[in-house]
């Protein structure tokens, strides 16, 4: 009965059900994008109402993205255990932490009830982040790269539509009650899609025979990704690369200060920053799919080398040409492009290795390399200070980029491949195809 089913997943319930499913989770994904990428429009408000210094404001910006990545493995696995309740318990109960949080924002008296709020949203959305990707995984053997990287996408691009309103808010109303109304609506909004959510069960989904890429036939437990030197290749690579973002995304308001375009007027009305916010965002939400979607075609390895270096030529063009207003913009959506899809590659490489059974546990087990790379953000502001301007930071996050590609081709894929060696020999009959 599972064998049959198996081999005929494009019946329509069930491949439309797992399209509602992924949509589900784009959804939810959204929903929590204005915690990190929205946090730099209330740094200088925070900042100026409270005569709080910046950089204590960005230690609640790293304490957000180590606990919304560091507490995913302990999500994940209960996720994976709850079976299918797994998905929708945590979600919901993620959509009212993340809402807590940002209400203890709006309310926040010191850095250290600012701090609070950091640690109460940055569980909520890991177990939200955390679980919407291993859904998606699971759901989509055979598109997988594309199917992460649309959940992947909501992270990163559903903050675009709210970048106006968020500093028109502010502005007008101030950034405490713009927390307040934000905390409301996007954590509601959470909890109503949650229980929506639930992971395929067995011959509801497509096996992954078919597809282009390299795939392990067999699931490891998190125990035996954990022993595996192309787990920590991977962990190391993604360390690399986010942190370069973060050091960008995190900054990109202060950044454009400095250039002294931040509030030049350049489209409709619409000043520098407002502009570079919602191409920043649409570039980076799009960049997942685009890239998750390359890589189900030519590879992971292959994909990674395209962005990453084309990434590391950005960070260099920001250094060195993007002090004008729109060359400023031009260059941040180019960083924004090229730094998004690690959200699709990355869990989609580790799944691709070592199966779905554990995914969401292990995709989270990976994820954790964000919150290393978030404390990297103050660090910038360090190195800024003490050279005088932005072209050290820049110059750094090239270097981090150009070192990732070099492993992507010369370390990672030789290893993939001899593995896949490996499964073929002692699987006689069922080779893959070594794409």
């Amino acid at each position: 009965m599972i064998a049959n089913a198996a081999t005929a997943p494009t019946q329509a319930p069930s491949n439309s059900f797992r399209w509602m499913q992924l949509i589900i989770g784009v959804v939810c994904m959204a929903m929590i994008a204005n915690l990190q990428y929205g946090w730099t429009y209330f740094v200088a408000p925070m900042a100026k109402a409270n005569s709080w210094d910046v950089a204590g404001i960005q230690v609640a910006f790293s304490i957000f993205v180590a606990l919304e990545t560091w507490l995913t493995p302990l999500e994940g696995w209960i996720v994976d255990s709850l079976g299918q309740r797994g998905p929708k318990l945590m979600v919901a109960a993620g959509g009212i932490l993340v809402a807590i949080g940002w209400l203890i924002n709006a309310k926040a008296g010191s850095l250290e009830m600012l701090y609070l709020g950091a640690v109460v949203s940055g569980i909520g959305a890991g177990g939200i982040y955390a679980t919407c990707v291993g859904n998606s995984v699971k759901w989509f053997p055979d598109r997988r790269g594309l199917a992460v990287g649309l959940t992947a996408a909501g992270f990163g691009a559903g903050a675009a539509v709210t970048v106006i309103p968020i500093q028109h808010m502010i502005a007008s109303i101030g950034y405490a009650d713009t927390f307040f109304w934000f905390a409301i609506g996007q954590g509601a909004v959470i909890f109503a899609v949650a229980w929506v959510l639930r992971p395929p069960v067995p011959g509801e989904v497509p096996t992954g025979s078919a597809v282009k890429v390299l795939q392990s036939r067999n699931s490891s437990t998190p125990g035996q990704m954990l022993a595996s030197p192309v787990f920590w290749l991977l962990y190391i690579m993604f360390i690399l690369v986010s942190a370069s973002g973060l050091m960008v995304t995190a900054q990109i308001a202060l950044i454009a200060k400095d250039y002294g375009v931040s509030q030049t007027v350049i489209l409709f009305g619409a000043s520098t920053l407002i502009v570079a916010g919602v191409i920043d965002n649409l570039a980076n939400g799009g960049a997942r799919p685009f890239f998750g979607w390359v890589s189900d075609q030519i590879g992971r390895e292959y994909t990674m080398a395209i962005a990453f270096t084309a990434g590391g030529v950005a960070y260099w063009l920001l250094g060195t040409a993007g002090t004008t207003p729109w060359t400023f913009v031009i260059c941040a959506a180019l960083i924004f492009f090229t730094w998004g899809e690690i959200f699709s590659l990355f869990p989609s490489t580790c799944t691709d290795m070592f199966g779905p059974k554990y995914a969401t546990t292990n995709t989270s087990l990976l994820y954790t390399a964000k919150g290393l790379s978030a404390f990297v953000v103050p660090l910038a502001n360090i190195l800024k200070t003490h050279t005088g301007s932005w072209y050290a930071v820049f110059a750094v996050a090239a270097i981090m980029n150009f070192i990732v590609v070099a492993m992507a081709l010369f370390v990672v894929r030789p290893m993939r491949i001899s593995i896949s060696a490996s499964e073929n020999k002692a699987t006689v009959g069922h080779a893959h195809p070594a794409q």
